[in-house]
């Protein structure tokens, strides 16, 4: 089932469309040469929104959990990505240790690590799932409702490796976004590649630092293709020294949201957008959706109630929040039987490998669709979404809809690389 459009024939996105399928040729050349000069991150999953009048990715994560939301018609693409990711890393692998995070209560995220094993044994590696919870001393086979079962083994440090019992891998897989910190097994892994590294982790990572990387890649890609940047890319600006509980930082906060409301105002002008514009006010690092408000006015700041100040204040694995993001927010006119939705595309390696929508029966379209009650229904891959149709008229074609998400995903994996080459503490050092 594909969503429909809430949009005229000549609505911008739909302009947009055109414009990518007839740059096509254009548009790849621009990848593989960026794949040339840089290394895209081994996995990752971007939330885009798409309002109409632009589409734009609000969110990058590193550490993909949800692969047993994708179609299952899509896993041959995962598996061909997974072998040639895999190569260009350690052709000679045998065995691959994937570290988790501790949910281990959490049917769907078990599945999600189920199917992320079965990507991998197909790909032609023998795959341990080794966890970092230290309550875990013997290994546990958890029932998935799949009817499969998944192993749970406690780690086994030995020097400069790391793996389980009787299993020393050459590639740990981490699918763990340390928030909570960096454990000390996966420090000083010298002899074995991790995969992603360490500083991608929330510990480090910073959403703002993600988007200055995409701004710069957006505008050039923009200029490639002849559009506004801006239908792209939302704008954004970082706040420090916040503190919800003790109201410290409200003043500063407030003005960054006026801020970025008087950039969108005058951009709706000039297109003639008669939205209500708002603001996403996020943690700068976490996932999850938590620690997320939308907000229309800058006098909201200045009147949070305790329970939205408690929200606020802390985020996964307790992660206090001091700095937060102040982006554009994007209204999403995409609806699956009349819910929201938003799409999630998935990479591997530079590869689109598929993705679903998030869908929420009870929340608006300008509302945080990531929470409590929402749903996912895989995108419909009725055909290769790569298998264009330039002559289906735009918003018509299900495989030209995905394409466009793809190439927009594909700019956020390419700032995802640009990120974590700048921010890598070993180039640094030297």
């Amino acid at each position: 089932m594909i969503p429909h459009l809430v949009s005229t024939d000549s609505g911008p996105v739909l302009e947009l469309e055109q414009r990518i399928l007839e740059a096509q040729p254009a548009i790849e050349r621009w990848f593989r040469l960026e794949w040339m000069e840089h290394s895209p991150p081994f996995y990752a999953s971007v939330d885009l929104r798409n309002g109409g009048f632009k589409l734009a990715p609000v969110d990058t994560n590193l550490f993909p959990g949800g692969w047993n939301n994708l179609s299952e018609d899509m896993l041959p693409l995962a598996v061909q990505a997974a072998m040639a990711a895999i190569e260009k890393i350690c052709p000679e692998a045998k065995g691959l240790l994937l570290i988790p995070e501790k949910h281990t209560r959490n049917t769907f995220y078990l599945e999600n690590l189920g199917r992320l094993t079965q990507i991998f044994h197909q790909a032609g590696l023998n795959v341990h799932v080794g966890t970092v919870d230290d309550t875990i001393t013997e290994p546990r086979s958890v029932d998935l409702p799949n009817g499969s079962a998944l192993l749970l083994e406690p780690l086994v440090r030995e020097k400069h490796r790391l793996g389980t019992k009787d299993f020393d891998p050459c590639t740990i897989l981490l699918n763990n976004d340390l928030s909570s910190g960096v454990p000390s097994a996966l420090e000083g892994l010298y002899e074995q590649y991790l995969l992603p590294p360490l500083h991608a982790g929330w510990k480090t990572r910073r959403k703002t630092t993600h988007f200055r990387s995409y701004d710069a890649v957006v505008k050039r890609f923009a200029k490639l293709i002849g559009v506004d940047p801006w239908m792209l890319n939302p704008y954004f600006t970082q706040c420090g020294d916040i503190d919800f509980q003790e109201r410290q930082g409200e003043e500063a906060l407030a003005d960054a949201v006026d801020q970025i409301l008087g950039k969108v105002r005058r951009k709706y002008k000039e297109y003639g957008i008669h939205e209500k514009p708002f603001v996403a006010v996020k943690a700068d690092a976490g996932t999850y959706g938590m620690g997320v408000m939308m907000v229309h006015d800058a006098a909201e700041m200045r009147d949070l109630n305790r329970r939205t100040r408690n929200k606020m204040s802390v985020v996964k694995e307790g992660m206090e929040v001091r700095e937060v993001i102040v982006q554009e927010g994007v209204p999403s006119i995409e609806r699956l039987q009349e819910a929201v939705c938003e799409p999630v595309v998935y990479m591997m390696d530079r590869y689109v490998v598929g993705g679903f929508y998030r869908v929420h029966t009870d929340r608006g379209p300008s509302e945080n669709l990531n929470s409590p009650g929402m749903h996912f229904v895989p995108l419909a891959f009725e055909e290769q979404f790569n298998v264009t149709n330039p002559e289906a008229r735009p918003g018509t074609s299900g495989p030209n809809r995905f394409y466009m998400y793809g190439v927009i995903a594909r700019l956020a994996l390419v700032a995802a690389s640009y990120e974590l080459e700048r921010t890598d503490p070993e180039a640094e050092a030297t």
